[in-house]
């Protein structure tokens, strides 16, 4: 009985270890993550207020801000003329 518990308390301990380690590997990659957008160049774009109230209407449809909404569109405009 006592060796059952020693084995479980071991293969707990493990796993606790192979959760830290995952836990630090998904740190690093937020990091990186938060260190290219950080990297993101800015722009000015003008829009006619028209178009601006359409692109914010549907930012709120999406769940996104203004700015999110147009670099997905930008994006996906990116992605079709390139044919993917």
């Amino acid at each position: 009985m006592t060796d059952d518990i020693a084995k479980r308390e071991e293969q707990l301990q493990e796993r606790l270890e192979k959760i830290k380690s995952l836990e630090a590997e998904i740190k690093k990659r937020e990091k990186a993550v938060k260190d290219k957008e950080k990297a993101k160049k800015q722009m000015i774009v003008r829009l006619s207020p028209s178009l601006w109230n359409e692109i914010a209407a549907w930012a709120e449809e999406d769940f996104r801000s203004i700015n999110g909404q147009v670099e997905y569109l930008l994006s996906e405009c990116v992605k079709r003329r390139k044919g993917k």
